[in-house]
């Protein structure tokens, strides 16, 4: 069925209605097109062109739903405003209908077609962001720049920095303590052990070679431990010096004598010849350290007991503590020149802060029976001349000891202690043998009464094994070659 044509009048008709009406909603056409422009860029017309033969119907030309707050607020302001189009916007918008601003404003639009659309929040919304808000006026906050995330700062690498910062120390603290040992085991030699020193005067081989002028002075045994040797002289075999020294290349170990003090010492060892000591067992020592050598070196606490001051007579020094096994013996080995050089009250305030004990004995425990040891305590290596006198006691006691001989009175003495300790001594040999013998014995017993408690088969079995073994011990033993 064929659509009529419509009439010349009707079509004169519509394009007139068409103009008006397009000149009545001139001002609302225009912000809607700038709306567009503002938040729509990139949607232009599709270019359809409508005929003006089609017939348009009126209702069809629907003005977007768009607010009157929407527009204002979206439009950019006019830079020279006329006062006619200003009248005709407010005649226009008197006009047309009141909308309230609600949820149903983008009611017709697809979300999914207009991306960028701005959200409006609700009032409530808006109440709270600006209750939350900071003040504009704090300077310090609002200049502040937000920190960059996922990216990893110093306080993430503490542990390594520590580790790190530790092992640096730790290595730099090693080859710094080992020089300052070796400095002060150094300055030793060249002070006691040199040329024209006290040592080389008094020994004719100083030093661990073979005694020619490029023989080191010095043993090292490691970060701590370094020895002197020095032998040829009357009354003795030989000396040993041994010098302890803080562990100053461990990094703890020195942290540690921060907390717990403790000193480098220097210990004497000689080894006098068998004829050339006599029955002489004394020791002295600071008062703390007497009492502690008393209960710890068997010889003093089987021959020797602590000596009180001799009334009317010169002595030690009131911080010292003489342990000898007789009086006599004591005071032939503290002399007037002993006194007046270290020993006295005057000098051991001068001279002795250095000392620690010495002790000489004829039954010391160990390879060497006759030894006299001193021990002292090292200075640092810009006060080593301070011990002079202290080191001077070795030379000098190894003459004195070497000379001295007993009184036939004090030597009868001597001889009977040291016979009831030989006849303790196998007596408890004695015992100890004794009851190593039981020990066997009750073993023994054991066993055999273990064997009578086995049935006969487990004794022919026994049997046969002792057999086989006996008989695999007389067999000569081979030695096989491997043939060429």
């Amino acid at each position: 069925m064929a659509m009529a044509k419509p009439s010349s009048s009707s079509l004169s008709y519509l394009l007139s209605l068409l103009v008006f009406i397009s000149l009545f909603f001139s001002p609302f056409s225009r912000g809607s097109f700038v709306l567009a422009d503002s938040h729509f860029e990139g949607f232009e017309a599709d270019g359809e062109d409508y005929s003006d033969d089609q017939p348009i119907d009126p209702t069809s030309l629907r003005s977007p739903p768009v607010t009157q707050s929407l527009t204002t607020k979206l439009t950019p302001p006019d830079p020279d405003p006329s006062p006619s189009s200003h009248s005709d916007i407010q005649s226009s918008s008197s006009d047309l209908p009141k909308i309230s601003p609600t949820t149903t404003a983008f009611e017709f639009w697809d979300e999914d077609e207009f991306e960028g659309l701005p959200i409006e929040k609700s009032a409530s919304e808006t109440r709270i962001v600006e209750a939350n808000a900071k003040p504009i006026g704090n300077s310090s906050e609002s200049t502040d720049s937000p920190r960059p995330e996922n990216v990893k700062g110093w306080r993430s690498f503490v542990i390594e920095i520590v580790c790190g910062s530790f092992l640096i120390l730790f290595s730099v603290n090693y080859f710094y303590g080992k020089r300052e040992n070796e400095n002060i085991s150094l300055a030793w030699a060249a002070q006691f052990a040199g040329k024209d020193s006290i040592f080389e005067k008094n020994f004719s081989l100083v030093g661990v070679g073979e005694g020619g002028d490029d023989s080191p002075l010095l043993l090292k045994e490691g970060q701590t431990v370094f020895k002197f040797y020095a032998s040829g002289r009357r009354y003795c075999q030989g000396l040993l010096a041994t010098m302890k020294l803080k562990s100053r290349q461990d990094l703890i170990s020195r942290i540690y004598n921060m907390i717990v003090p403790t000193r480098d010492e220097i210990t004497f060892e000689v080894y006098m010849n068998e004829d050339a000591m006599d029955h002489v067992v004394f020791a002295m020592a600071k008062k703390k350290a007497a009492k502690t050598m008393q209960k710890d070196e068997k010889d003093l606490q089987t021959f020797a007991t602590v000596l009180s001051p001799p009334n009317g007579k010169k002595w030690a020094a009131e911080e010292l503590a003489v342990i000898s096994e007789s009086k006599g013996v004591a005071a032939d080995l503290i002399n007037e020149a002993v006194l007046e050089q270290v020993f006295g009250d005057k000098a051991f305030e001068k001279f002795g802060r250095n000392f620690i004990s010495m002790h000489f004995s004829d039954q010391h425990p160990g390879i060497h029976m006759k030894v006299l040891v001193f021990k002292f305590v090292l200075p640092d290596a810009n006060h080593m001349a301070d011990m002079a006198r202290l080191v001077a006691l070795v030379p000098y006691y190894i003459d004195l000891i070497g000379r001295y001989k007993l009184s036939s009175q004090a030597r009868s003495k001597t001889e009977t202690a040291r016979l009831k300790v030989a006849k303790e001594l196998q007596k408890e040999l004695h015992n100890e043998r004794q009851e190593a013998v039981q020990r066997r014995k009750a073993e023994k017993k054991k066993m055999m009464e273990a064997e009578a408690k086995l049935s006969a088969e487990a004794i022919q079995k026994k049997e046969a094994k002792e057999r086989a073994r006996q008989m695999k011990k007389a067999l000569p033993r081979m030695k096989m070659t491997r043939g060429s």
